[in-house]
């Protein structure tokens, strides 16, 4: 690319970043005028806005460009002589220019047809013809009408545009640079005032990747200030324990300073002398270090939460469009809305704000086709005609509110109740007895719509069910409120950014793992003789409430057993998310909790994979990593152990109870034979292991101490009998007894499995409940 191209296109990427500022500003105006169609400010915003942008394009090269300017400003100045009305029809035109200033400033695109401009220019002067000739309205040679480069030489001016465009070429984090205004030595130093204020308040760009490594430094470094108060304290013990010395130094001479003779005395006093030079530059050394420690902590947490800042931009950057989006809607499907936007400087994660756009738009299309009624609906119903659309995002309670809320007609409890009956979702008689908030939340499943048929807007089920899945994505929730006649609401609750997460911190074998609190529904401690089975697995009672008990170490890979202590550290924790009170609730045990903390979330290098139950990683105040869970992978894996019938158990009662419960391993290829044996013997109060084929029977045996092993005869990879010469050709493991269940009842087939060491043959023909926990029993004894 030559050095012209390369010139021309910076160019046009400073023309396009104009575009998208000063189309904002005639964006806003116009549908500001729809309403007040001769408002004096609104009016001048907008010519002033189509001047700078006509400047603008004349010194890029876009002749197109500059005649759609044009047109638009003689549009405005005639409006402003009282010349023409800014009515709905002359909107949708100028509507169509801005579109075509956006498309001329695209680099990537294909130029602008000149059909295109001049078919706008033929219906902007159709619509108004007292729009001016083009030439430059009244006014503009004043020097308070001179704020961009159009009114400078078009060499100075190009000059001026180069240099910022080589500015903000790649490897600058320019974007956005004003043009250059022709030098006036008549320049007063308060206008020199607000240029260098104005300078401070740029905008920059910046790439995501290199802000998301400015945020993690920043993080280390906060990480790294802390390890300085450690170091402070034991310091700060170093030198109580010289004082200690000195102490003791001074009380030895108080006791023996008559037995001593005149040198010793001497040396003695030096040393203490000594001693207590070391004491005061230590005290010296201490409180510098204490500064430095406070400073360098200060600095960095100011480093962080500057670099943190750096992530946020505000709601209005992204809501901006949706005026324009409604007002077109509106129009076609015949309604009248005026959308009111709150919060537009409410603090946004810039990852939740690019991933606003659709759902968003979903719900305000939502809004629109379903909620809002038509004019003459309206004026039936005691309402104004034009309906009104409210879009608001606030912070609370630590959270990013999004709600959209129109003043409709609200959800038809009735219609709602029809279609979740037609559509095959839920009995007529349970959809009677569902109260209203169970009842909107079918709007959200995939696939769900209450329209019979599809339209361009809607009726297709995918809207709302992209707004629950955005929801889950950032680990958030939604809520619908809807009142009769008056309008429906929907709330979203997110978090304030994806790159900190507030977690509860727990230790499984020595290791931190954080729990994001959005998942934990309580953490508490459970005494480990409430720990009561049901069904084989072990449960405790939380509000009235069974819930599954689950070892964290079992499900995040661990070894070794926990410390005994009286009460069990429980996680309770659920996929779903805030008040949904009906999702699956599991207790995941835990060896110690360490605290709720803030933590910046790093991501798992991507050469990983996807690492099983982890979602992501942390580092701690003291520089250890937290990994942090992924709860729903956690839910999932706790229900593939439940099905495969190989959860371990947390130890119930004492330590002494704990050591004398009889362990068994049970070893069968037959899942429904693996769940019927397993849940026997745990009821019996045994601990029971399981493994699928002798292989993994023996394999797992070799890692425990077992004080029974259970084997079929027929499996995969080893069979019973294998498994069972194996085991008593072992050392270690030949003492363990060995009962074979098979369907082989033949005296042959007995015999072979006596013959290879097995202590028992119980025949699955005539196997029994009592059978098998009698000759458990023979073996072994009782459980405890």
């Amino acid at each position: 690319m030559s050095d012209d191209e390369l010139s021309r296109r910076s160019l046009l990427d400073l023309f396009r970043e104009e575009a998208q500022t000063q189309t904002r500003t005639l964006s806003a105006g116009l549908l500001a005028l729809e309403s007040a169609p001769a408002d004096a400010p609104t009016l001048e915003a907008c010519m002033r806005a189509t001047h700078s942008l006509k400047g603008a394009a004349r010194i890029v090269g876009l002749p197109e460009a500059v005649d759609v300017a044009s047109a638009m400003e003689d549009c405005f100045v005639a409006a402003q002589h009282g010349d023409v009305t800014i009515d709905a029809a002359r909107i949708d035109v100028l509507l169509v220019g801005i579109d075509l200033l956006l498309a001329a400033g695209d680099a990537s695109a294909p130029p602008l047809a000149r059909e295109l401009v001049d078919d706008f220019v033929a219906r902007l002067a159709a619509a108004g013809s007292a729009a001016g000739s083009g030439a430059e309205p009244d006014g503009l040679a004043d020097e308070t009408y001179q704020p961009h480069v159009e009114d400078a030489t078009d060499d100075d001016a190009a000059e001026a545009l180069l240099a910022a465009s080589l500015a903000g070429s790649p490897g600058s984090s320019v974007a956005t640079v004003e043009p250059a205004r022709p030098a006036d030595t008549h320049e007063t130093h308060a206008a020199h005032t607000t240029r260098t204020a104005h300078d401070r308040d740029r905008m920059l760009r910046v790439r995501a990747g290199t802000l998301d490594r400015l945020l993690g430094l920043a993080g280390q470094s906060l990480v790294e200030s802390r390890r300085m108060r450690p170091f402070a304290n034991n310091l700060l013990r170093a030198r109580r324990a010289q004082g200690e010395v000195l102490a003791a130094l001074g009380h030895f001479h108080e006791r023996h300073a008559q037995t001593l003779g005149a040198e010793a005395r001497a040396s003695l006093a030096g040393i203490r002398e000594q001693l207590a030079a070391l004491e005061r530059q230590l005290v010296e050394r201490f409180d510098d270090l204490d500064r430095i420690d406070r400073r360098g902590a200060q600095l960095a947490q100011r480093l962080y939460d500057e670099a943190l800042q750096c992530r946020m931009r505000p709601f209005g950057d992204a809501a901006h469009a949706y005026p324009r989006i409604v007002r077109d809607l509106a129009r076609s499907l015949g309604k009248r809305v005026r959308l009111v936007v709150e919060g537009e400087t409410t603090q946004v994660d810039r990852d939740i704000l690019e991933m606003l756009d659709a759902p968003l738009g979903h719900l305000l299309r939502n809004a629109l086709d379903h909620g809002v009624e038509d004019p003459e609906t309206r004026r039936s119903a005691g309402k104004p005609e034009e309906a009104q659309l409210t879009l608001e995002a606030r912070h609370s309670a630590g959270k990013l509110l999004i709600a959209v809320a129109d003043d409709g007609a609200g959800v038809d409890l009735a219609a709602l109740r029809r279609a979740i009956v037609a559509r095959g979702l839920a009995q007529p008689d349970a959809v009677a007895a569902m109260s209203e908030p169970e009842l909107l939340e079918f709007l959200l499943l995939p696939g769900f719509t209450m329209r019979e048929r599809v339209t361009d807007v809607s009726g297709r089920g995918v809207g709302l069910d992209a707004v629950q899945n955005f929801v889950k994505a950032v680990r958030g929730t939604v809520r619908i409120e809807s009142v009769a006649g008056r309008g429906t609401r929907f709330v979203l609750q997110l978090p304030l950014t994806l790159s900190v997460m507030r977690s509860l911190i727990v230790e499984v074998a020595g290791e931190a793992y954080a729990f994001p609190l959005a998942h934990v529904r309580r953490a508490l401690r459970v005494p480990r003789a409430a720990i009561e089975m049901l069904e084989g697995q072990q449960h405790i009672i939380h509000d009235g409430r069974p819930v599954g008990l689950v070892t964290a170490r079992q499900l995040l890979g661990a070894s070794g057993e926990p410390a005994s202590a009286d009460d069990v550290c429980v996680v309770l924790i659920s996929a779903g998310l805030g008040a949904d009170h009906e999702a699956a609730l599991y207790g995941i045990a835990v060896d110690r909790f360490a605290g709720e903390h803030t933590l910046a979330v790093q991501p798992l290098d991507a050469r990983l994979g996807k690492v099983r139950n982890v979602a992501a990683a942390a580092l701690l105040e003291d520089g250890a990593v937290a990994l942090i869970v992924d709860v729903e992978d956690l839910v999932a894996s706790v229900a593939r152990l439940v099905r495969e019938g190989q959860l371990a158990g947390v130890a119930r009662g004492s330590d002494t109870q704990a050591r004398e419960r009889k362990r068994i391993l049970v070893v069968e290829d037959s899942l429904t034979v693996r769940e019927l044996e397993r849940k026997l013997l745990e009821k019996r109060g045994y601990a029971v292991s399981v493994a699928v084929d002798g292989m993994d029977g023996w394999n797992t045996l070799r890692n425990g101490q077992y004080d029974l092993v259970i084997t079929d005869v027929d499996m995969p990879r080893m069979d019973g009998i294998e498994l069972v010469t194996m085991i008593r050709n072992d050392p270690q493991q030949r003492g363990v007894p060995v009962m074979i269940v098979s369907y082989k009842d033949r005296e042959d087939d007995r015999r072979r499995g006596l013959d290879a060491g097995a202590d028992y043959y119980l025949t699955k023909g005539s196997f029994h409940d009592e059978a098998l926990l009698d000759a458990v029993n023979d073996l072994i004894g009782e459980a405890t």
